[in-house]
């Protein structure tokens, strides 16, 4: 499996391409901000084609060059029904702090948006993402499962990070709902898994399980809802 990555925009989210191997179709995975430019140089030094866009979540971070990269490439975006709105919207989503510097922003849906179902097995490229939908850091967040070859892997977005999770103070978050996500969907799996978070750097399972303090709380059933990490 090849995976390439870069971190987009000012908030340094994650952009990936996942692909069987090099000169082949990929799938891309959360185009932010400033991405198609950066995005367009990663996949030629690879001689990668995308055949669609993945979306974590909804924040504008994760999404904001969905539009031209779909148009451009011609290809489907995909993202749980419960984000949909975010991009016509932005402002409504991102919390007070940030709301007067989206005032006016809008990002129309690309021409054809398919929906992220809990539990779909999406064939993309060769390659097949098992969805798994875990709120908490929006209501629509999802990660993605996938062989990596050598280990298994998680597209985590926001919901799991190095040592942290997703923020869930913004409109629409909720720390119940995360460390439900947390508790079903991130602690049963494999040790070996390794995590390639929406921001900073990669991890796995076993890390996160022996360190984080969140994933702990998780398991325990309670804990006080992190700053966490994501727009």
């Amino acid at each position: 499996m090849l995976i390439r990555s870069f971190p987009a925009g000012a908030f340094g989210t994650n952009c990936y391409a996942v692909a069987t191997g090099p000169r082949s179709e990929c799938v891309v995975v959360d185009p932010g901000m400033d991405a198609v430019e950066p995005l367009a140089r990663m996949l030629a030094e690879d001689g990668l084609k995308p055949v669609a866009v993945v979306l974590t979540h909804g924040h504008l971070d994760h999404t904001f060059s969905v539009l031209p990269v779909c148009d451009g490439y011609d290809i489907p975006a995909y993202l749980h029904p419960d984000d949909s709105g975010m991009l016509a919207d932005p402002a409504r989503w991102h919390g007070p702090a940030l709301a007067p510097l989206l005032t006016g922003v809008r990002l129309p849906d690309p021409s054809d948006v398919r929906p992220l179902d809990d539990g779909a097995v999406l064939s993309l490229a060769g390659v097949e993402l098992t969805v798994r939908h875990a709120p908490g850091h929006t209501q629509g967040s999802v990660v993605f499962s996938l062989d990596l070859g050598e280990a298994p892997g998680l597209l985590a977005g926001d919901v799991l990070f190095a040592g942290s999770v997703g923020r869930v103070d913004l409109p629409g978050g909720s720390w119940d709902a995360m460390l439900t996500s947390l508790r079903e969907v991130v602690l049963p799996l494999d040790d070996e898994t390794v995590v390639l978070p929406g921001h900073g750097p990669a991890t796995t399972i076993g890390r996160e399980r022996a360190t984080n303090p969140y994933l702990a709380e998780a398991a325990a059933g309670a804990g006080t809802a992190p700053k966490g990490r994501g727009l």
